[in-house]
């Protein structure tokens, strides 16, 4: 492992939760993001297109 040494300052039990909870919640704000800003996802979402 390269960043190894990161376990040293956040326990694993900590920082593997977080960092995957980063991940969901930012792909969820882009999501939103797309939803409400386009015509074209919601209607693809939909079956259109």
């Amino acid at each position: 492992m390269n960043n190894g040494k990161i376990w040293c300052v956040v326990k694993p039990s900590v920082g593997l939760p977080l960092f995957f909870g980063a991940v969901a919640v930012t792909a969820l704000i882009v999501h939103a993001a797309i939803l409400s800003n386009t015509d074209w996802f919601p209607a693809y979402f939909q079956g259109g297109m």
